[in-house]
């Protein structure tokens, strides 16, 4: 069992998270259950699904929560893309976001394929 809080990819997609709230937070009222939640719930996704998998017994089954944090993290890419054609993000937050979330990806493939390797 591992502490999710020694992860460097676990830090970088929880700092993610909280620019993901405070981002959302200028989106329209009607979107709260809409959008907004659909943001926040594939990027929260993202931090708990590698906690979890550090709560579990050995590195396979971390492996597969990994994975399952890298398709949130492909969602949110998307609803990324989404709210900034509608409007609700400026080019700049985008910008930032999506670099945010390729390096997220990024360093999840890093982590899957050193799982691997050690397995």
């Amino acid at each position: 069992m591992k502490d999710f809080r020694d992860l460097k990819v676990w830090e970088k997609a929880h700092l993610l998270t909280l620019a993901v709230y405070k981002a959302t937070t200028t989106f329209p009222r009607d979107e709260m259950y809409g959008l907004t939640g659909q943001i926040r719930r594939a990027c929260a996704s993202i931090p708990a699904n590698v906690a979890e998998g550090c709560g579990r017994r050995g590195d396979a089954e971390l492996a597969r929560f990994v994975q399952i944090a890298m398709g949130s993290a492909s969602e949110l890419e998307y609803h990324f893309l989404l709210a900034h054609d509608l409007g609700f993000l400026d080019d700049s937050v985008y910008d930032e976001l999506t670099g945010e979330v390729t390096e997220v990806k990024r360093m999840l493939t890093s982590f899957l394929q050193r799982l691997k390797a050690d397995s």
